[in-house]
């Protein structure tokens, strides 16, 4: 049975850093984070291929990224010089192939993760 695990949230102060983590029980296709913030849509993040590959959204390049270890079954995203917009639910998800094709489409979500909060005060 598929498993996604969050974990690695928090409160931090704009400017700070958090590290997400999500073990991946059974899973081995394109990995990808989304957030959610309350009264939004939820939004792709991150995304990456079982080679590697990643994207990002526009609104997190230059500060957040994705890596894994294939062998732990762990998903990363290091997030960097946070901002009071970065406050949201964060969830990992899994894709259907190997391959994201881009960034990871909510459509597209096999899987999903309970989520973990992040909060970042001004």
């Amino acid at each position: 049975q598929v498993q996604l695990v969050e974990s690695g949230g928090g409160s931090v102060e704009a400017g700070g850093s958090l590290r997400l983590s999500c073990v991946t029980s059974g899973v081995t296709f394109c990995l990808g984070w989304f957030r959610q913030a309350p009264g939004k849509e939820r939004e792709g993040v991150a995304s990456i291929s079982i080679y590697g590959d990643t994207d990002y959204a526009d609104f997190v390049k230059g500060r957040f990224t994705a890596s894994r270890d294939n062998v732990d079954n762990t998903l990363y995203l290091q997030m960097n010089s946070l901002n009071p917009e970065d406050t949201a639910m964060y969830y990992c998800a899994s894709g259907p192939s190997f391959r994201c094709g881009g960034l990871l489409k909510k459509s597209d979500v096999r899987y999903w993760g309970q989520g973990t909060q992040v909060t970042v005060s001004s």
